[in-house]
Parts: structure tokens; C-alpha cells; sequence
């Protein structure tokens, strides 16, 4: 949905955490049984909302101008601006989950690189960021970076659209991980387009993402693979455990479990960052399978009420 470079370079000067990987995971989540049952007995905070990649620029122009995504998803092409910030972004939008897309040097600086990603991770009820904040501190996260976002939608007028926590204010490699909480009163702005809220303290991913996606095939977002450096690896888990997930070691890198989509982070250098696969559910049971080349990527749909989209590594 967006890239917060207003925000990254207001908390520069925030004391950046140093977390190592192997005291993030092994020290964190392989602690054996009690460490097991802790995570048991942890509320789930939060869920998968959506993430971003930036792909080479054939790739991009590929998605952007792909007639089979359109009728796949509800896709769409749009400019944002929020936070003194503008993007363009490629979006294909679930019931409760999305992902969005960056060419090459969409973005300025760093994030204009092939390999650079994020994700966000976000409350269902209000007030939850809260104790996510206060579960990091519990974790040694003892001065995590907040931030409130603002979306213009084109008057001028910021309107509050949600606030933020990372484990760190500092400078990320390629790979950036927040946690969100939208806000009341962006719900309440008719130009959100936003659904009425259905319980107190309603602000979930389904009431913010409109119900097109009834009329298409993908449903939401199973499962995310990507490749990051290990230092956003190690400032990640650590938020991830804080939101409920049960963290997983696996050979160079983690699986995050729960809350309906699996996380898989592996660590590299930086340049063999970037997205490697994406899961997705489907509305409906297909009895074949398509496969759909887009770009350096390949979208296989079907057999069954699934899709899963590989993405080519760097060149």
C-alpha cells in the first residue's frame, strides 16, 4: 500500500535496537516447551495485511497491463499520496488481504532497487496495538519507532488513516516490516468508502477492503515467501512473535504461523533479495489449472481453490 519514507527518515535518530538473528529466533522462539506453551497461550494480535515488492521493470509493466489479472483479482493501478509521500502501486485486492506491486525505479533512492519489499501486519480491534507494544517491550524492544500515517485524498486536507509501530527506527537493508491499526476516523471520512462497522472497536481488514472481490477469483492471501537480508530478518521476528504468530526456525531463515496466512522469510545478501512466491485462495473450485506468464513471473490457477504465483530470481 505504501512506502513510510517520511517516516524512516523522521526516526533516524531514534536509537536503532540491535538484534541479532540468533537471539531473535533461537533465543525467542526455540526455548522449548515453555517457550512453546507461551506462544500457545498468546493472543493473536495480529494478521497479514498486505505486502509489496518491487520487480524488475518488465515485470511491473507485465502486471500493469495484464487483461487476464483483471479478471483474476480486483485490480487496480492507483497514485497515492499520505505522509508527504506520493507512489504509484499495482494492487490485486482479497476480502481481508492484498498485495501490491513497484517497478524498478518507481521509488527514490534505496527502495528504487530490484529486491526491496515490506509488509504489514495489522489489528482487528482497536486498542490492540497497544498490547503489541507492550508485548515487544516484554521482548527487549525496549524503544520501538511509532508513527501515525495520514492519506490525502486530494484536497489538500490529511485525514488520520492509521498508526504504526516497528521494532526499530533505524535504517532497513531492503526488507521493512510495521505494524498497523487503522483509525476511526479515516472509517468515518465517506471518501474512505469503507464499510459500517460491525462490532465496538471494528477496524478490521475486511471493513477497509471493499467486497469486489466477490466478482473475481482470488479470495485472499494464504501464504508470502520472500528473501530478505538478515538484519531485517532479525528486526522482524521479533514483532511477529509480539502479534501472536508461532515463529519457526528453518534452515537460513523463519516460517511465521497463524492468523490465516503462513510467512516465510529467508535470509540472503542483499542482492538476492526480493519475492519468490505468493498463495492465494479462490471464491470458487477449478477443475484444471491455468498458468499465466506475466513478466519474469508465473501465476498457476487451479486445480482446486488455489493459485500460486513464483516470481523469477535477480538475473
Amino acid at each position: 500500500m505504501l512506502k513510510i519514507m517520511l517516516m524512516r527518515r523522521t526516526l533516524r535518530a531514534v536509537t536503532a535496537l540491535t538484534v541479532t538473528l540468533a537471539v531473535a529466533v533461537t533465543g525467542s522462539v526455540g526455548g522449548g516447551t515453555a517457550t512453546a506453551r507461551a506462544d500457545e497461550a498468546q493472543s493473536q494480535s495480529l494478521f497479514y495485511n498486505h505486502a509489496y515488492a518491487v520487480v524488475d521493470k518488465e515485470t511491473a509493466d507485465a502486471i500493469e497491463n495484464s487483461d487476464y489479472l483483471r479478471r483474476f483479482a480486483n485490480f487496480e493501478v492507483r497514485t497515492t499520496t499520505g505522509g508527504g509521500m506520493t507512489w504509484k502501486g499495482r494492487y490485486l485486492y482479497g476480502r481481508e488481504t492484498y498485495i501490491e506491486f513497484f517497478g524498478e525505479g518507481d521509488l527514490p533512492g534505496q527502495d528504487a532497487l530490484f529486491g526491496s519489499s515490506g509488509m504489514a501486519v495489522s489489528t482487528e480491534n482497536a486498542g490492540d496495538l497497544v498490547k503489541v507494544t507492550d508485548r515487544l517491550k516484554a521482548l527487549g524492544v525496549t524503544d520501538p519507532a511509532e508513527y501515525r500515517q495520514t492519506r490525502n485524498f486530494g484536497d489538500g486536507v490529511p485525514v488520520p488513516w492509521f498508526d504504526t509501530i516497528r521494532t526499530t527506527g533505524d535504517q532497513y537493508d531492503a526488507f521493512d516490516a510495521w505494524a498497523m491499526e487503522y483509525l476511526p476516523e479515516y472509517f468515518a471520512d465517506p471518501r474512505s468508502k469503507t464499510e459500517p462497522a460491525s462490532r465496538p472497536g471494528d477496524v478490521s481488514r475486511e471493513r477497509y477492503l471493499p467486497d469486489t472481490y466477490r466478482d473475481r477469483m482470488m479470495r485472499d492471501v494464504t501464504a508470502l515467501h520472500l528473501a530478505v537480508p538478515q538484519r531485517d530478518l532479525a528486526n522482524t521476528v521479533p514483532l511477529l512473535k509480539a502479534g501472536g504468530f508461532a515463529v519457526q526456525t528453518l534452515p537460513g531463515g523463519i516460517v511465521a504461523l497463524r492468523g490465516g496466512t503462513r510467512i516465510q522469510l529467508d535470509a540472503v545478501p542483499r542482492e538476492r533479495a526480493g519475492l519468490r512466491r505468493v498463495e492465494m485462495s479462490l471464491n470458487q473450485y477449478l477443475d484444471h489449472r491455468h498458468e499465466e506468464r506475466i513478466g519474469r513471473s508465473t501465476l498457476a490457477v487451479g486445480p482446486g481453490a488455489r493459485a500460486v504465483w513464483t516470481f523469477d530470481g535477480p538475473k
